[in-house]
């Protein structure tokens, strides 16, 4: 608790880092209170009333922070935005063209978000077409006319647009990433509804039951925080270093490899993918050809939430996602080269491509043990269900995950930027 006071005495004591709070708690009230401007056409009491009897769309509605729920005409949230960074991280190892982009430093990265900008529009044109068939199927949408379809659809991409706006902005002027604080945002938005909707269906027989989901929230989030911050330290030496008549390097140092490299991304691209064969069986089922009508309901009642396939596919995802963005944003070639360059070297290994093997052995083995932990951490919500039988509280692992992450990961931006302005300032003494 000392630590957190001196923080945010810090933040208000530094004009700049103040300003970039306040900021992206401006961002931050603007999302919330643009979740709330309903598509108009919208029988928003029956459409609440399916989100609540239904987990899939229940978790949909906390990815989009609730307004999917209220069909604001945010209701698509960062999904399109997500699968289009998907897409061109899967391509960038395909393509020469664009894994040299990536390493070309700050233009590089910039051009490859630009063409996931471009990229995140007709994904969010067919992600409005998909929502309107799914509702329409439901009887939350009457029978509209073109121009109502292409108003809708319209406003829809349009919101997805603004919401991404809105995180380069946070990212740009605020503090943190601004996509991952949205996402935060959206999940605690809808904890108090979550929390309450488990307190009204609570009674004498099950509070055991709210007690143990409570135990295992607590036990969830210090793990979380422990998995997070745990790392393999692995010794550096310099060597010394002549010049000028002054010496340098000899020191001895470590090199910091954290059992989640990933942070929380593996998980927000895996819901991603989870949820569209669901997604697209509820869709199809619906079809007057009986074939793709069976085979849709299959993989519509096959990927339920609650079912093995769905959690064993959602559990491999994560390992799977989680390899490939720790391969992404760590190069033990580069990390080994940098190393060389400077004169450093870890004790018994050769530098160059010993260096290198060295590095991706001990990633590979830290990397699976991370990777388990986030599968379990996904599928935690329907072990929680099983064991407690509350299902209300559908935020579960993941969401406990996201929120820990970015708070987390902001807190170290928070005090990177506290340090960097005391060292301005004892500079200029």
């Amino acid at each position: 608790m000392k630590k957190i006071a001196e923080i945010f005495r810090a933040i208000f004591s530094v004009p700049d880092l103040r300003s970039r709070v306040l900021f992206t708690f401006g961002i931050l009230l603007v999302f919330r209170l643009a979740a709330h401007i309903p598509v108009p056409g919208v029988d928003l009491v029956t459409l609440k009333k399916l989100f609540s009897g239904n987990q899939l769309l229940g978790l949909l509605d906390i990815f989009s922070g609730g307004t999917l729920a209220n069909f604001s005409f945010m209701a698509l949230g960062l999904n399109p935005y997500i699968n289009a960074s998907i897409i061109f991280q899967l391509l960038t190892l395909v393509i020469p063209r664009l894994e040299e982009l990536s390493k070309e430093g700050e233009y590089g990265r910039r051009l490859i978000n630009q063409y996931t900008r471009f990229l995140t529009v007709p994904l969010a044109v067919l992600q409005a077409i998909g929502m309107y068939a799914l509702l329409k199927n439901q009887g939350i949408i009457g029978i509209v006319s073109p121009l109502s379809l292409m108003a809708m659809i319209l406003t829809m991409t349009a919101g997805t647009v603004f919401l991404m706006w809105l995180g380069e902005l946070i990212s740009q002027y605020g503090i943190g990433n601004g996509i991952s604080i949205l996402i935060f945002a959206g999940i605690v938005g809808r904890l108090p509804v979550g929390l309450g909707q488990t307190i009204a269906i609570t009674s004498p027989e099950n509070f055991f039951n709210l007690i143990i989901f409570v135990a295992m929230a607590i036990v969830v989030i210090a793990s979380i925080a422990a998995v997070n911050e745990a790392a393999r330290r692995v010794t550096v030496q310099y060597a010394k270093r002549i010049r000028g008549g002054k010496m340098y390097g000899g020191q001895t140092t470590h090199l910091p490899l954290r059992i989640n490299q990933a942070g929380v991304i593996p998980i927000i691209f895996a819901v991603s993918l989870v949820l569209l064969p669901s997604m697209l069986g509820t869709f199809l089922s619906q079809v007057p050809d009986k074939t793709i009508s069976l085979v849709a309901s299959f993989f519509a009642k096959g990927f339920n939430p609650n079912g093995l396939a769905y959690n064993l596919a959602y559990f491999v995802l994560v390992i799977g996602f989680t390899y490939f963005y720790t391969a992404v944003i760590f190069n033990p070639v580069k990390i080994s080269d940098e190393l060389r360059k400077y004169g450093g070297f870890i004790p018994g290994i050769r530098p160059g491509a010993p260096t290198a093997d060295y590095l991706s052995y001990i990633l590979t083995r830290i990397t699976l043990a991370g990777a388990i932990f986030l599968g379990l951490i996904a599928i935690l919500p329907s072990i929680a269900q099983r064991l407690t039988g509350i299902g209300t509280m559908a935020v579960g692992g993941t969401g406990i995950l996201i929120v820990v992450s970015v708070v987390l990961e902001t807190t170290k931006v928070i005090e990177n930027m506290i340090q960097m302005r005391g060292y301005e300032k004892f500079l200029e003494r």
